[in-house]
């Protein structure tokens, strides 16, 4: 799709126009303006319901829904009419109309056809002659594009996504956009002493791998951290999960997918900061070798942990994660993220993610980032009070406390052992937002939540003098 600005709208392409209520045309009572509210005026002019206050973020679901919904049917030229719009207004429609042609039909032999408009066809942004809205198009289109490349990946299941099949995305994203990638492969693993990761990786025939991408741009005064669970399929092990939505479990490398993303994202777009993404990778699968409940497993960190639950396995591998970004890199901030608890679930539902750290500046800073872009947190408490629940007497932590309550909470409190102690640590709890049922999709799909999130939070950090 090509997306540009005009000045200047015509007869000869579709035009639409969105208002809010109250301000909706006085000659055209049917047309209330409510939010998702479509009329078309004349076979060259649709009108869109906006609602009352709508929020910018808002733009971007009302958008794809939108586009969604006549994905087959949209002309291949078409008019957005945002004059007296802000430029993040603008940024917001182009990344929900993007979106709005994602096409999850990865592996249909007679896929249904999409309209040419989302493939070959001119979107054009009427404004009024000067605005500033070139920066904006171009940043809605280049995160929607990530947004979707990330999408794939989370959508795509088991047996066409490895832990190698990670790593070789990584590979080519940093070559095509100038960062550096490393991967270290299970010899490496074991000469580091990678023993949770490889723990994890027992049972299953794909190779672990730890994906190091590290995006340095000429000028910098931070260093963040990113680690991502990239467990590419997740039987639960011998604490093997029931059969009614395992299949889902395809989805359990958010955290990765997140990070991949706003790596890549952050290198096209240059942003000021250096990134470092860590992301261990493996399968979580059950054979004669795999991991049993009880084992005392080693860590990088030299920590040992007691195994209650195989089916706890993402806080192992982040065990690792977190402990090797924190040594080898010494980040300013470190940030995690993971499809990790189904207790984030019970607790937030599908509408945030959960935000655990004890640093009140950075959770500040990762709330706000949220609030502006409708990829919402909450923060929930990491009280020492917890930590008794992973005391282990064999062991010096253990991964489960085996009980029905604070399982988010504990979670975290097992990850902030292998901090070191880091001032600014943050942990995401993508559970709920990063797959789930959508109107986008007729099953449970991938968002790529937390791309919007992390860029938002990494162009807006302050400049260290």
């Amino acid at each position: 799709m090509q997306i540009e600005q005009t000045f200047h709208a015509t007869d000869e392409v579709l035009i639409i126009k969105t208002f809010e209520q109250g301000s909706e045309p006085e000659n055209q009572s049917m047309f209330k303006a409510e939010k998702g509210e479509m009329w078309w005026f004349s076979s060259r002019q649709l009108w869109v319901g906006l609602g009352k206050e709508p929020k910018v973020p808002a733009m971007i679901k009302l958008f794809r829904s939108l586009f969604f919904k006549r994905k087959d049917r949209w002309p291949d030229q078409i008019t957005l009419d945002a004059r007296g719009k802000s430029p993040e207004w603008v940024e917001n429609a182009v990344n929900g109309i993007m979106l709005g042609g994602y096409n999850l039909q990865l592996y249909k032999s007679e896929p249904k056809p999409l309209s040419s408009f989302f493939e070959s066809g001119t979107l054009r942004i009427l404004t009024e002659e000067g605005a500033a809205v070139g920066p904006a198009i171009a940043l809605g289109q280049k995160t929607a594009v990530v947004q979707m490349r990330i999408m794939d990946l989370m959508n795509a299941p088991g047996n066409y996504k490895t832990p190698e099949t990670l790593a070789e995305w990584a590979k080519k994203s940093g070559s095509e956009n100038g960062y550096q990638v490393t991967v270290l492969d299970k010899s490496k693993l074991e000469k580091l002493g990678m023993h949770a990761l490889l723990a994890v990786s027992k049972g299953s025939e794909a190779p672990p791998v730890m994906i190091i991408s590290e995006y340095t741009p000429e000028n910098y005064t931070q260093t963040v951290a990113l680690v991502g669970k990239g467990v590419t399929f997740d039987t639960g092990g011998i604490s093997i999960k029931s059969s009614a939505n395992m299949h889902l479990m395809k989805s359990d490398m958010g955290g990765a997918g997140a990070v991949l993303g706003i790596v890549e994202l952050a290198a096209q777009l240059k942003l000021p900061v250096r990134i470092i993404g860590v992301i261990p990778s493996t399968e979580n699968s059950v054979d004669g070798a795999a991991m049993k409940p009880g084992d005392v497993i080693g860590s990088y960190s030299g920590k040992t942990i007691e195994v209650i639950d195989t089916d706890a396995e993402g806080r192992l591998i982040l065990a690792d994660g977190l402990s090797y970004a924190v040594r080898n890199f010494n980040p300013d901030i470190i940030i995690d993220l993971a499809t990790l608890t189904g207790s984030v679930i019970q607790t937030l539902g599908y509408e945030a993610a959960g935000l655990f750290t004890p640093n009140d500046q950075l959770a500040a800073d990762i709330a706000r980032s949220g609030d502006a872009t409708g990829e919402r947190v909450w923060r929930l408490p990491v009280w020492d009070e917890y930590k008794e629940e992973i005391n282990s007497d064999i062991a010096d932590v253990k991964n489960y406390h085996g009980k029905p309550l604070a399982g988010a909470i504990v979670a975290a409190k097992f990850l902030e052992v292998f901090t070191d102690s880091h001032q600014a640590w943050a942990h995401l709890d993508i559970a709920g937002t990063a797959f789930g049922d959508t109107e986008f999709a007729p099953g449970r799909a991938g968002t790529a939540y937390g791309i919007r999130l992390l860029r938002q939070f990494l162009s807006t950090l302050p400049i260290r003098e």
